[in-house]
């Protein structure tokens, strides 16, 4: 995991988070980055449909971990007692990657990138006075009139996902081993 960079994309609900993870995985894909993921979700994530082989290994037979292989992708499902931070998340399962693009978390202290929509919603969140505001990186958003102390990049820039993937590799956090 040594050099493997980290940088979290935050938002509000409905901002745009997953689609902004994917537009940046996919920059560096295409840059030929090795790109991994991580999702903090608020919900449960649904082990197949009820009643099928791995909702079974893992509802009735109450497995500590179930690893469905099928043609072109594997999945783990783990019991977790507790919430990991994505260092540690991306430690055990991410070997490998170049960069992990971090969905969420916005209460770990990771260098991170927000979506704001105006459309959404009425303010970003970040907070300038607050005690995390320097870990943000720049903020990406809908409102020509935003403006803030970081960087303020718009959907309708030229280039704006070559230059917040710039940024983003730059800023990340390096994790060591």
């Amino acid at each position: 995991m040594a050099g493997t960079r980290l940088i979290s994309i935050v938002g509000k609900k409905n901002a745009g988070k997953t689609s902004l993870v994917v537009a940046l995985a996919s920059e560096f894909t295409r840059s030929g980055r090795r790109v991994m993921t991580i999702k903090h979700g608020t919900h449960a994530a649904t082990i197949d449909t009820e009643g099928r082989d791995t909702w079974r290994h893992y509802n009735e037979g109450k497995a500590e971990r179930v690893l469905m292989e099928s043609p072109g992708q594997r999945v783990l499902f783990e019991r977790a007692e507790t919430e990991e931070d994505p260092v540690t998340l991306a430690r055990r399962f991410l070997t490998g990657a170049e960069i992990v693009l971090v969905e969420g978390f916005k209460a770990y202290r990771l260098p991170k990138i927000e979506v704001f929509r105006k459309a959404a919603h009425e303010a970003p969140l970040y907070d300038p006075a607050g005690p995390t505001a320097k870990d943000w990186v720049a903020i990406v958003t809908d409102d020509p009139k935003y403006r803030a102390s970081i960087p303020v990049l718009r959907f309708t820039d030229t280039a704006w996902l070559m230059t917040l993937s710039r940024m983003a590799w730059d800023k990340a956090f390096v994790a060591g081993d």
